[in-house]
This record gives C-alpha cells, structure tokens and sequence, in this order.
C-alpha cells in the first residue's frame, strides 16, 4: 500500500474514533465562540450534533449557520505537541425538524451510540439536531503532511504543497 493510501485509510477511520467533536461558531455580532458536541457522522462526512438550545454555540447557529468543526488527536497519545492529527471542516449546519423521519434516524443513531441519556434529552424541549455539511476539509498527520479535502469530493485528499499558487486553501 502506498503512503498516499495508508493516510487515505487513515482518514476514513480517523472520525470514527471520536464521541465529540469541537465547534466554532460565530454570533450575530461576529463574536466567535469555541465549543463541543457529540456527534453521529454519516457516510457522506455529515456531521450530526445533538445540542441544547440553551447554548451559545446553538443561538449562534441559529444566527449564522457558517461553522468549523475539529478532530484532533489527544495531547496524551501524540508524538510531538506541535504536530497532533487533526481533522477540520468548514460546514453549513441545517436544523433536523424535530420528529420528522430523519430526525427520528438520527437520535435513533445517538440512542445507540449513547445509550439511555438520549431518552432523557428526547423529552426536554429545547433540544435540536443539527447536520454540519463540510464544504472542504484539511487533514494534518505531521510536518509537511497536510491534506485538502474537496467538497466535490469529501472522500479524496489532496496534498498540499509548498507550491502558494496550486494550494490557495
């Protein structure tokens, strides 16, 4: 198997070990605001988040549906600290109509996932699912070892090079 293949596996599983996923948004006023959420993620890369309407990360949803998620591998279990794998995406998030056939598949993915605390959400009002949409994506394994990932095509890396005219993104 190539490198190029090796990380290419790598990509496609990278998610999967992942409960959480972290979140920026940014408010109305264009105030940025970091934060988490769990997730569910399809086969089509979209990213699912179960979240309180409560949240600040959920007004600004609301607000402005432009958001940016990251992976990123644990402190603990990376080589070197200026180097972590990381996953990011640009997306748009949609609310999931609250008990619409797709938002009863999804919390039906969360209830696998997560067990019985989903049956707690499920009956408090001000909870919405959301699916993230990545436009593009960048996948980091190392120093010079970076990767653009297309919405034309969310399952193909694309190595970004030295080379400022080929890699404006």
């Amino acid at each position: 198997m190539s490198q190029l293949e090796n990380i290419q596996t790598e990509y496609e599983k990278f998610p999967e070990a992942f409960e959480s996923v972290i979140i920026s948004t940014v408010s109305a006023e264009a105030i940025p605001h970091a934060s988490y959420a769990p997730l569910v993620m399809d086969d089509a890369k979209n990213i699912y988040i179960y979240v309180s309407g409560l949240s600040t990360h959920t007004k600004n949803l609301y607000a402005n549906p432009h958001v940016s998620v990251l992976f990123i591998e644990d402190e603990a279990k990376s080589n070197l600290i200026f180097a972590r794998r990381r996953l990011s995406f640009d997306c748009t998030a949609t609310l999931i109509e609250h008990e619409t056939d797709k938002w009863n598949q999804i919390v039906g993915q969360f209830q696998d996932r997560f067990g019985q605390i989903i049956e707690v959400l499920r009956g408090l009002s001000d909870f919405r699912i959301f699916q993230l949409t990545p436009s593009e994506g960048r996948f980091v394994v190392g120093f010079g070892k970076a990767y653009h990932i297309s919405g034309d095509n969310l399952h193909q890396l694309i190595q970004i090079t030295g080379d400022a005219d080929k890699n404006q993104k």
